[in-house]
């Protein structure tokens, strides 16, 4: 049975259309926590994003997952949390004529409460690390079993209990050290506050130029800074260094164009701001684990088709 539509375009997913009929918690029934489960195929699966945290188990099927420009393999017990706005999908690539019932165990939650918690509750900060690694989309490993027992649990309870296991499942997930970052790693705080908003505006300019051509010692002197002391601060600040932290940018520059465009991969090497294919393409594999050419064809699996 073939989904009711195919969704092909990126989708900002609206809270008045989570309709209950197709799985979501209905109005009255939820609180800062909404529940959602549903099968496969469903027309829930779609690429798009929303303004809410998003902890996704996977109980049945296997197949593409798509988070960001991420393109992986899951199977029964993936288990992956996103911050707000990051696009995902996940396509089911063996499933019976007759779909699957449970393919998903959903939890949606915002940032706001959780942060003012932590302002007045210590106990609650041991959990915004996780949070903050979520910008970039986490998959779990060795704590499938476990969550699933908490989803149903917060699935079936209400009030007060239901918001303490929904805090206990956080916790377990925070003190979890079995995880990948699904993209590139944000952004981390540290003790020297001049040297962090100096890598910062690095950072900013980084962003915004990373298609033209410029060097760390640019960047250092710009900053009055060392060579040695600019690549120690912005090491500690984004957990890479400056080459590593531009080649990640310039790859998921050209992954989007990839996914979005129909430009020869030849421009996108340069669009993106690689100065010759050679490197673009070694680059690429070393962070995607396949092709620019190879990318494209298993990007257009992120809408379903």
């Amino acid at each position: 049975m073939p989904p009711k539509s195919i969704h092909r375009t990126l989708e900002l997913e609206h809270d008045c259309a989570r309709d209950a009929s197709e799985g979501f918690e209905p109005n009255g029934r939820y609180g800062f926590i909404r529940y959602l489960e549903h099968g496969f195929p469903s027309s829930l699966v779609r690429w798009h994003y929303h303004d809410e945290y998003e902890l996704h188990l996977i109980c049945a099927s296997s197949g593409k997952v798509f988070v960001g420009d991420y393109i992986g393999q899951f199977s029964p017990g993936h288990l992956v949390l996103t911050a707000p706005r990051i696009p995902h999908n996940w396509v089911s690539l063996d499933t019976p004529a007759e779909g699957v019932k449970l393919r998903d165990m959903v939890i949606q939650f915002t940032h706001a409460p959780l942060e003012q918690m932590a302002g007045a509750i210590p106990e609650v900060k041991s959990i915004m690390p996780l949070l903050n690694r979520a910008t970039h989309g986490i998959e779990f490993f060795g704590i499938s079993d476990q969550a699933r027992r908490r989803f149903e649990r917060i699935r079936d309870g209400k009030g007060l209990p239901r918001f303490i296991e929904f805090l206990t499942l956080l916790g377990e997930l925070a003190d979890s050290s079995d995880y990948q970052l699904l993209s590139t790693v944000p952004m981390q705080s540290f003790d020297d506050d001049d040297a962090l908003a100096r890598i910062s505006s690095a950072v900013d300019f980084i962003v915004q130029n990373f298609s033209s051509q410029f060097s760390m010692s640019d960047l250092a002197r710009q900053l009055g800074m060392s060579e040695r002391m600019f690549t120690r601060f912005f090491r500690t600040a984004t957990g890479n260094s400056f080459t590593d932290f531009v080649n990640r940018l310039r790859v998921n520059k050209a992954c989007q164009l990839l996914m979005e465009t129909e430009r020869y991969v030849t421009n996108i090497c340069y669009d993106a701001g690689f100065n010759n294919v050679a490197n673009f393409n070694r680059r690429f594999l070393e962070l995607k684990g396949m092709t620019p050419k190879e990318f494209r064809q298993q990007a257009s699996g992120r809408f379903g088709a």
